[in-house]
């Protein structure tokens, strides 16, 4: 078989893993990579250890799914405590450099008096020397900033860290994936390398265009031990053949959650990629990467959330995109990490970050970013962006997970933009809570109604109808909701009739529906075609 032309199966998980826990954008920014692998990994790790009949316990019960529990049936101690002293002897800097953040945020908070800052520069922890700068908030606040493209450049950017794990799936449905590390299992091939190695572009290739087996096992290194487990995730079979659009319309195609797919027969547009795989029964229709273009000429990244940035999905398109578009920031906050420097470094060589209010234009099409306010937990976070894409006078605004906290912005926004044709909202209107995402990055503990009021939540029926009132769709769709089998392992979100965003978005769908506009709760698949304004004027002249 070495010699003949194999494609790589469809149902193939590219699983991207750093220390062997799975990779999400906080695990490439070095301060955040840090801060989560003693505020999260070690401390699972140390609970787990201490009663693992607890976490097997929790698992089971269904209000705690999401977590800080591993789902190992109280089992395979022995390898934890393996893979734990394993992180503590790799990473021994980073753990230091982890704990002199927090000493910083003491410091700056015991002596940063509204006095110059220029004194406390000599009680910087060493290991953060260089890498920081001090500063005021306007309220005197004392804090830092990350020089956060040196830290890339420094030991601190672990990327022996990072591997791969392949294996095939056969179903939707999969654990919880952020609270239990990846331990060896005989159907998983576990490949030691960095996310910006060639190889996971030449394989991801495979899945359209056969080579030899024993080039792709060249470029990765494959030993004869591994050669066996390698070759199950090859097939002669050729995949589907793609068809790519040609019509005149404009096609819009939902592919889960915030993933949505927008083509003309000259450009194609992904905003937010989560994709499903294909080659299995599944419980309900959805569209897979068999659906996605040769060539994607933009893909929008709206914020910087794991379910919103999927590395297992954006790794294998890497070779596919041209343009990668992230909202800008160069805050050098902690919380904050800059996508277009991550995204740089994991490979990503096209990566454009846009401000809000700004506009990239191209043959008969524009994207521009707007603000976004909402989801994020009051954090001072820069990095995110909903997008409105005009093609030919068509206008598709692309919310996000937006909460208008105020409507004057959004009033201002419409002001600059005018009606949408088409509106795409999500409704996660509950939320987790502040620490659940963040905590991690946290020093001072926060108490329990704080981190309650504190939320990752969409919009509820009212701040969605303000938003639909705003900017006056012909159509309004909700969206990601993470409903979706494919996405509880991201998202751990499972919903009944009686959950609240279900609730709330049966009554925006209604309200809607009442005022005329077309409007739906987005689920599996969809697909819809538009006309082009301008065309349709042509004709009529």
């Amino acid at each position: 078989m070495s010699d003949k032309k194999v494609y790589l199966k469809p149902n193939v998980v590219l699983e991207p893993l750093y220390d062997r826990w799975y990779a999400w954008s906080h695990l490439i920014s070095p301060a955040t990579a840090a801060m989560n692998t003693i505020g999260r990994h070690l401390t699972i790790m140390d609970s787990y250890l201490d009663d693992p009949a607890i976490h097997a316990e929790a698992v089971l019960n269904p209000k705690m799914k999401g977590g800080p529990f591993m789902d190992f049936n109280g089992g395979r101690v022995a390898e934890v405590s393996a893979l734990k002293e394993d992180i503590l002897k790799r990473q021994h800097r980073t753990i230091e450099f982890a704990k002199a953040c927090k000493e910083l945020d003491r410091i700056l908070a015991a002596e940063g008096k509204g006095f110059g800052l220029e004194p406390l520069y000599e009680k910087v922890p060493d290991i953060l020397k260089g890498y920081v700068e001090l500063c005021y908030d306007r309220n005197n606040n004392a804090d830092y900033r990350f020089f956060e493209s040196l830290l890339y450049k420094s030991e601190f950017y672990n990327k022996e860290a990072q591997s791969i794990a392949l294996w095939i799936t056969n179903n939707d449905h999969r654990p919880f994936c952020l609270s239990t590390p990846r331990l060896d299992e005989p159907d998983v091939l576990h490949l030691n390398i960095p996310f910006d190695h060639p190889g996971i572009d030449a394989i991801s290739r495979m899945k359209r265009t056969a080579r030899p087996l024993s080039e792709i096992k060249a470029i990765f290194g494959i030993t004869p031990e591994q050669e066996a487990l390698f070759d199950t995730f090859f097939t002669e079979t050729p995949p589907p053949a793609y068809k790519r659009y040609t019509g005149d319309k404009i096609r819009m195609r939902y592919f889960g959650h915030a993933c949505i797919l927008v083509e003309t027969k000259d450009v194609s547009i992904l905003v937010d990629p989560l994709i499903s795989y294909y080659g299995y029964e599944s419980s309900i229709d959805h569209f897979s990467d068999a659906d996605l273009p040769d060539v994607i000429d933009y893909v929008l990244i709206t914020h910087n959330h794991q379910d919103h940035i999927l590395f297992e999905t954006l790794l294998p398109l890497r070779h596919k995109i041209r343009n990668l578009i992230v909202p800008r920031t160069c805050s050098g906050k902690l919380e904050d990490p800059d996508l277009k420097l991550m995204f740089n470094n994991i490979g990503f060589d096209n990566v454009v970050a846009v401000d809000p209010m700004e506009t990239i234009e191209f043959v008969d099409t524009t994207i521009t970013g707007l603000p976004f306010t909402g989801e994020h937990c009051d954090m001072s976070i820069l990095t995110k962006s909903c997008f409105l894409v005009q093609i030919s006078g068509f206008k598709l605004l692309f919310l996000a997970d937006s909460r208008i906290v105020e409507s004057a912005l959004y009033k201002l926004i419409h002001n600059q933009i005018g009606d949408v044709d088409v509106l795409f909202l999500g409704m996660e209107c509950d939320g987790a809570p502040l620490t659940w995402l963040y905590g991690p990055l946290l020093t001072k503990k926060i108490t329990r109604d704080q981190d309650s009021s504190r939320r990752l939540a969409g919009s509820d029926c009212p701040k969605g109808m303000a938003l639909v009132n705003i900017f006056h769709p012909k159509e309004a769709y909700v969206y990601a909701m993470g409903m979706e089998p494919w996405l509880e392992f991201i998202s751990s979100i499972v919903y009944t009739d009686e959950s609240n965003p279900i609730i709330q978005s049966n009554k925006l769908v209604k309200e809607c529906e009442a005022k005329g506009i077309i409007a739906e709760r987005l689920y599996g698949e969809k697909e819809l075609l538009y006309n082009r304004k301008e065309a349709l004027v042509a004709e009529e002249q």
